[in-house]
């Protein structure tokens, strides 16, 4: 089975359009590979290099000369591998009469990011790509992508079992092969100790010194892994947003397993049955809902706000120019509550939207409705469309 993802493909042509180069990030396993060649296909003298591959690497040794003569398309496929090459590609988008433009996919290394913010700043589009999301699988019914999660070999697996399978080995792989290979040393058993915990705080604030008594390290420590997670794309930090509202308010970000089919996994959750009567079934909605809400927005001004005296809002982005807040109910029938009016009021929300897991929106106020999670790819097209459509 293959998903067409029309999309992400339409950002790294528009990305190219205006850059010499385009860079495709995300985590291991999510797509990337499949798009570059769905793209190469369709540019006729496009040249691919895997630098998984030996032979690859080896015809990049001198990568002025390799590359200094290419034209057309021209696609590097985990770059982070060679972190030298940022330079390299910095002169040639550099000389004059330049016919050539570069794709970059990385896995979101610190490697990547260091050398695009060093040597292509400003000559550089960046795209992120996470796992399938609603508006590439279809969104009825939902369930399916929200149990097994966004990674396509996971998604499409062959049955319950198949795609539990896959995400425990995926976890495992991770852990011992990609972080060593992205030149982070960590040993294996406590990251993974640290990773299984934040499935557990999923959706919570963070709190360091909580998280360094239970690895037996230090503050400093748990944040080197809080931040080595985030930078691979597997954790969410969502920041909180404050400002002066003559209240107290929550200053450390909520943390989230970014895909709900591996929060499930480290979690021990097989199948959706098991996931019915968990503990941390609201907040996997909460999680999926947010993934779903920043994939489809493409925002970089998402954040939560919470008060210490009980006032709080999952997801706050701003949008050209205003605001918008969505709350996460996993409920049949959810309502106005204080929490929502004191968030409308004190952030001054356009409208705040209330996601629910049933099947028909309505509307509780002027500026409050209810909308179902099947509807939420149409709710980000129309937000992101430009002005006058």
């Amino acid at each position: 089975m293959f998903l067409d993802r029309p999309t992400p493909i339409g950002r790294i042509r528009e990305a190219l359009e205006v850059h010499p180069c385009a860079a495709l990030t995300g985590p291991r396993q999510c797509g990337k590979t499949t798009l570059a060649r769905q793209i190469a296909a369709e540019a006729p003298g496009s040249t691919y290099f895997d630098l998984e591959a030996g032979i690859d690497r080896q015809r990049l040794a001198a990568p002025e000369q390799t590359l200094g003569r290419l034209r057309g398309l021209v696609i590097i496929d985990e770059v982070q591998r060679m972190p030298a090459l940022f330079e390299t590609l910095r002169v040639l988008v550099d000389r004059d009469g330049n016919d050539v433009n570069f794709l970059l996919l990385g896995s979101a290394s610190p490697q990547l990011v260091k050398g695009v913010s060093e040597s292509l700043a400003g000559r550089i589009g960046l795209v992120d790509l996470s796992g399938f999301n609603l508006g590439e699988t279809g969104s009825d019914p939902w369930r399916t992508l929200w149990e097994p999660g966004g990674f396509p070999r996971a998604f499409l697996a062959r049955g319950t079992r198949a795609s539990f399978l896959w995400r425990r080995n995926f976890v495992r792989t991770f852990l011992e092969r990609d972080i060593p290979q992205l030149g982070i040393n960590i040993p294996t058993e406590s990251l993974r100790r640290f990773w299984t915990m934040i499935a557990h705080y999923h959706g919570q604030t963070w709190n360091a010194a909580e998280f360094a008594r239970s690895l037996g390290s230090s503050e400093g420590t748990a944040r080197r892994y809080l931040d080595t997670l985030a930078g691979a794309f597997m954790v969410r930090v969502l920041p909180p947003w404050f400002e002066n509202l003559k209240k107290r308010q929550v200053k450390a970000p909520k943390v989230y397993v970014r895909d709900t089919g591996l929060l499930h996994a480290l979690l021990g959750i097989p199948a959706e049955d098991q996931l019915m009567g968990h503990p941390k079934v609201g907040a996997s909605f909460e999680g999926f809902v947010v993934e779903q809400l920043l994939s489809g927005l493409e925002s970089q001004d998402a954040y939560y706000w919470a008060t210490h005296a009980g006032a709080e809002l999952d997801l706050l982005i701003l949008h050209e120019g205003k605001r918008y807040g969505f709350e996460c109910k996993f409920a049949d029938a959810p309502g106005t509550t204080r929490s929502m009016r004191v968030a409308l009021e004190d952030l001054g929300l356009e409208h705040l939207w209330v996601v629910y897991p049933g099947d028909e929106g309505y509307v509780l106020d002027d500026r409050i409705s209810v909308l179902p999670v099947a509807e939420i790819g149409p709710l980000t097209d129309r937000m992101t469309r430009p002005v006058g459509w």
